[in-house]
């Protein structure tokens, strides 16, 4: 089977708290190896100690299975550290399709070190008439915002 083959068929194992996206999506398939003919998987996790990844690397490894390849390693590697920017551009669509703000730009949010919040676009009426409500939306990498236009909750996904 080859690396390309392999990918796509990753395609198929998507984000357990996140199910419109992919590892493709996110960002969190790093590499797709051959060595010794032993397959290597590398994946990066979105933060140290995300609960989600021992999902993602049992349905890794159910993929892999059903598709035939039984000599594989799963690598975890957490340097470089994951960012928002990996995130494809698909991936931010989807996320947005989903009701969940995609990150807006590449760079952590420190706007709670000043007391003001970052104004992000409503993913469902696109105002940026936005307010948070709290930091930690539905999972820790995610804000609980609502539209003050619209007057929807919503989840924005943090840049990290």
């Amino acid at each position: 089977m080859t690396r390309d083959e392999i990918i796509d068929f990753l395609e198929e194992v998507h984000d357990p708290e996140i199910p419109v996206l992919s590892i493709l999506d996110l960002g969190i398939l790093r590499q797709v190896a051959t060595e010794n003919g032993e397959t290597i998987i590398t994946i990066t996790p979105t933060y140290t100690g995300c609960p989600a990844m021992n999902v993602i690397e049992d349905d890794i490894r159910s993929k892999l299975k059903e598709k035939g390849i039984e000599n594989f390693k799963i690598k975890t590697v957490i340097s470089p550290a994951w960012t928002t920017d990996w995130i494809t551009e698909a991936g931010k669509k989807k996320l947005k399709d989903f009701g969940i703000a995609p990150p807006e730009k590449s760079s952590p949010d420190k706007s709670l070190l000043s007391n003001s919040a970052k104004q992000v676009t409503c993913p469902r009426c696109g105002s940026r008439n936005t307010e948070m409500k709290s930091f930690f939306g539905s999972t820790p990498c995610k804000s609980l915002y609502i539209c003050l236009d619209c007057k929807e909750p919503f989840d924005y996904f943090k840049c990290l």
